[in-house]
């Protein structure tokens, strides 16, 4: 019995050798190998973006900074919330580093228009400059009015109130010129008498005309010059700033004011 089951288990093991053999024979390598493996492929990893230094530049509140307006503006069409748009002109600089350069827009709204008034009163404007955008996109915000521009016939005060010109002289000229006209009429039909009435005549007409006119209007020709002066400091992000060079700005046609 012994042997049988020797024989019996021999068997099976010679079995299980055969089935499993050409496996073997059939993964082993021809010959010798001479090529080396295949290298294996790299293994891709993201450069991460370099952090920022968290460092800022401070522009002091006062500065002054001068642009060039793009769109034209009147007290006749301009109303409260109207966009105003703006360009540096020149650049501003903090330890010898522009930090502003030219060519940056600025974008406000008009906070307060007011046409002058039939017998008194000058037309008003108030502006408020929000918004500062630099040339790589780099945005923000911003809190500045004008502190001054260079058209003579608009004024502004240390509160950046423009306000136009005063109409006095336009409304004697109107008085006379109706007065003249009558008196001149009045004269051909009914000689000196006639003159004098005629005046009377022309000065109620011409005092008549400057009642239901308007004085003139605060305008801002697209083009005109015009410094802000920043009311809080600004605080910029020193990762976003990097101008080694002052580009030149377009140039803007300045387009005259029309006459009233």
């Amino acid at each position: 019995m012994k042997a049988a089951r020797i024989v019996q288990v021999l068997a099976t093991l010679f079995i299980f050798s055969l089935s499993i053999g050409p496996l073997s024979f059939a993964q082993a390598p021809d010959g010798p190998q001479t090529d080396p493996p295949p290298p294996a492929a790299p293994v891709k990893t993201l450069t991460p973006r370099p952090a920022g230094t968290g460092a800022t530049v401070t522009v002091p509140s006062g500065t002054r900074i001068g642009v060039v307006l793009e769109n034209g503006i009147s007290t006749a069409t301009a109303k409260p919330g109207d966009s105003i748009y703006f360009r540096t002109s020149f650049p501003i600089t903090i330890n010898n580093k522009v930090v502003i350069p030219v060519g940056s827009y600025l974008r406000g709204e008009i906070t307060e228009s007011k046409r002058a008034g039939h017998v008194k009163g000058k037309a008003e404007l108030r502006l408020h400059l929000n918004t500062l955008v630099f040339p790589n996109g780099y945005t923000v915000d911003l809190n500045a009015n004008p502190h001054s521009t260079d058209s003579g016939k608009v004024k502004t005060d240390p509160e950046g109130k423009m306000t136009g010109p005063g109409g006095k002289g336009k409304d004697a000229e109107t008085i006379a010129t109706t007065t003249a006209t009558g008196a001149g009429i009045g004269a051909i039909a009914g000689g000196g008498k006639g003159a004098g009435i005629g005046a009377g005549i022309g000065g109620v007409a011409g005092l008549a005309a400057v009642m239901l006119s308007r004085g003139p209007e605060a305008q801002l020709p697209r083009g005109s010059s015009m410094d802000l002066q920043l009311e809080r400091d600004l605080e910029l992000d020193a990762d976003q700033i990097h101008y080694s060079t002052v580009v030149q700005p377009n140039t803007v046609i300045v387009q005259p004011a029309p006459q009233n």
